[in-house]
């Protein structure tokens, strides 16, 4: 803890120091029927780790036997394009990669796991390390597996075609204001 002189007539400011171990990734993937989670902690992102991660999901029974899987992910580089879709396919032929609209990363719901994570695991917490930031987040995941229930998917169809329509309803008031501005200069 330092304290810092501050502007005449207000109270010191107290900065408290800490010591920064570096970046640690979490890939996670969901299994929306039962909540249960995939975890991993790799040394870097990439698209080693991400298909990794697959298939350590894929060689389980369930989804291996299954006769398809939807994987569904957001538009990170270690899974975007056409390229990893055919990776995973390659890899397991009964999985299909399905991505998430850019900047609507909230449609996936393992994005509600990961705020969880933030909120019981990463923000109130000092690691002393990276590894023992990994073994937090890990435990945190076999525990939460033990009680894992589906989330209670609550946006519809219907909510989003509200949605979209709303966004075009503003889309084109903007468009007018912007011909109102134009006519009127």
């Amino acid at each position: 803890m330092k304290h810092c002189a501050a502007a005449p007539g207000r109270p010191a400011r107290v900065e408290h120091e800490y010591t920064r171990h570096g970046a640690l990734t979490l890939l996670a993937g969901l299994d929306v029927h039962t909540g249960h989670v995939f975890a991993s902690t790799p040394q870097t992102t990439g698209i080693v780790p991400f298909m990794n991660l697959a298939g350590q999901v894929m060689a389980r029974p369930e989804y291996r036997d299954a006769p398809r899987v939807l994987v569904i992910v957001d538009n990170g580089s270690d899974h975007r394009g056409k390229a990893a879709v055919a990776r995973l396919r390659e890899a397991h032929p009964n999985a299909i990669m399905i991505h998430t609209p850019v900047h609507a990363s909230w449609l996936n719901q393992i994005e509600i796991f990961f705020s969880i994570i933030q909120k019981k695991v990463v923000s109130p917490n000092d690691f002393p390390s990276l590894e023992k930031l990994s073994e937090t987040l890990l435990a945190f995941v076999d525990r939460y597996n033990q009680t894992a229930k589906p989330f209670k998917w609550r946006y519809t169809a219907t909510d989003l075609k509200n949605l979209l329509r709303r966004i075009s309803e503003h889309e084109k008031q903007d468009t007018r204001r912007q011909a109102d501005l134009t006519e009127a200069a």
